[in-house]
């Protein structure tokens, strides 16, 4: 049960930003596409996996299961099992612990983990009073009971169909939008408008500065390009993240209004993440299955750990979820080399920094002495994140795992934590070390 989980190689799409229409893949197309590069370059034919796990938080209806669509599709054979799992904005992190589970069981050895949305083609939706009336026009008989029905047809239901993604992102328990619980923690933690705008415009520099260094489409020590570029069927090229903005400045972004509190609120489109497009995949190993097809791990999974909390306080979940990895393994904050902590909102990642540094939280919601203390935001999401890279939610946490390890072996560091909130009230996070 304690065998190691390496990880050997990893890629991801483009995060293409969402832009108020159906993007130009869908989620199977961006899984198979960066699956079937990631795949070419191994020394094993794609039906020698023993698994492929795809999480996806909104998978559309023709490919529920996702995750054997695109095991088809990459060529890995009618005999590799493919399956999806969701756990919301940690589905593609899910898909990593999923395959540790089924590895340490002796199940597999050999699993292509990963996680895809295409948020851009988030279906409208009719109400039930609509969709009744459908059900009625379709059973009419006769031309005067349709003419009846048309008299009793809403102009304004039917013109204004339920946005899904905004449904989606409505937690059914506490009622909030995903945006509404980030204001939750800005009132807790006493989190300015400009705080948030200042880390927001810094999410968009660090990824500006990345980009200018090759650091997300080259090469380096060792490894693969983390950005495998996509072409669309007309042989359009996508070769880098589109949601970055060079004026994104934190004086351009004070002029926005908030989104989710109107009135009193401070959270914005420009300080929460954007809703994108992508995919990413890691390919797992057991110690056999690096011996057996030769191999060269690049990482190695040290832990896992999943936490439950209040879900109007879902941005806090990376505290709950790190916070247990840490003291097992006898780690303060800043004993790690680098921390990835999915931008999903900037006062979500702010609160959580709070978080740490409050001696009553620390005490009252983690059971600790006194404070953790406070995070050196020089390793903190060094690279940018979500609020600049865009947040396909079934991917995010798949990403934010890959990109930590190009940040180690880049920086050529040792070990550091990935972690996210989950919508719904839950917290992940990873740690991993270099190899």
């Amino acid at each position: 049960m304690n065998q190691d989980i390496f990880i050997v190689d990893g890629a991801r799409t483009p995060f293409l930003k969402s832009r108020n229409r159906p993007g130009p893949f869908s989620a199977s197309d961006l899984a198979t596409a960066v699956g079937k590069t990631l795949l070419s370059r191994q020394p094993f034919a794609p039906t020698e996996l023993d698994e492929v796990i795809l999480g996806c938080a909104s998978p559309s209806v023709d490919e529920v299961n996702i995750g054997r669509v695109a095991a088809l599709r990459m060529g890995c054979g009618f005999k590799v099992p493919g399956w999806t799992v969701m756990r919301n904005c940690a589905s593609g992190m899910q898909s990593i612990d999923s395959a540790i589970a089924n590895m340490r069981s002796g199940r597999a050895n050999l699993i292509l983990a990963g996680g895809v949305d295409a948020l851009s083609r988030a279906p409208l939706l009719y109400s039930d009073r609509m969709v009744t009336w459908f059900s009625q026009f379709g059973a009419a008989k006769t031309a005067g009971q349709k003419a009846a029905l048309f008299l009793k047809l809403s102009p304004t239901e039917l013109l204004h169909p339920v946005i899904a993604i905004m449904r989606g992102l409505t937690d059914p328990m506490c009622g909030l939008l995903m945006g509404q619980t980030a204001e939750n923690l800005a009132h807790r933690f006493g989190i300015t408008r400009k705080q948030m705008d200042d880390y927001s415009a810094r999410s968009h520099a660090r990824v500006l500065a990345a980009q200018e260094r090759g650091l997300f489409n080259d090469a380096h020590d060792g490894l693969a390009p983390e950005i495998e570029p996509l072409f669309d069927a007309k042989g359009a090229l996508y070769k880098e993240d589109d949601g970055v903005r060079a004026d994104s400045t934190a004086q351009n972004l004070a002029k926005l209004r908030p989104f989710f509190d109107r009135k009193f609120g401070n959270v914005t489109a420009g300080n929460s993440s954007q809703i994108t497009d992508g995919g990413a995949w890691m390919l797992l190993a057991t110690e056999e299955a690096v011996a057996r097809h030769g191999l060269t791990p690049i990482g190695r999974i040290i832990d896992t750990q999943w936490a439950g909390l209040d879900p109007a306080q879902m941005g806090l979940g990376p505290v709950h979820a790190a916070t247990p990895i840490l003291r097992r393994h006898g780690l303060g904050l800043n004993d790690l080399d680098a921390w990835e902590i999915n931008e999903a909102f900037a006062a979500q990642v702010l609160g959580c920094i709070e978080a740490w540094k409050s001696d009553e939280f620390c005490r009252q919601e983690l059971g600790l002495d006194g404070a953790m203390g406070a995070i050196n935001e020089d390793i903190l999401n060094v690279d940018g994140g979500a609020i600049a890279l865009g947040h396909p939610v079934g991917a995010s946490g798949t990403r934010i795992v890959l990109h930590l390890l190009h940040v180690l072996k880049r920086t050529g560091k040792k070990r550091g934590m990935a972690s996210i909130c989950i919508g719904g009230g839950l917290g992940g996070a990873m740690l991993i070390e270099t190899v």
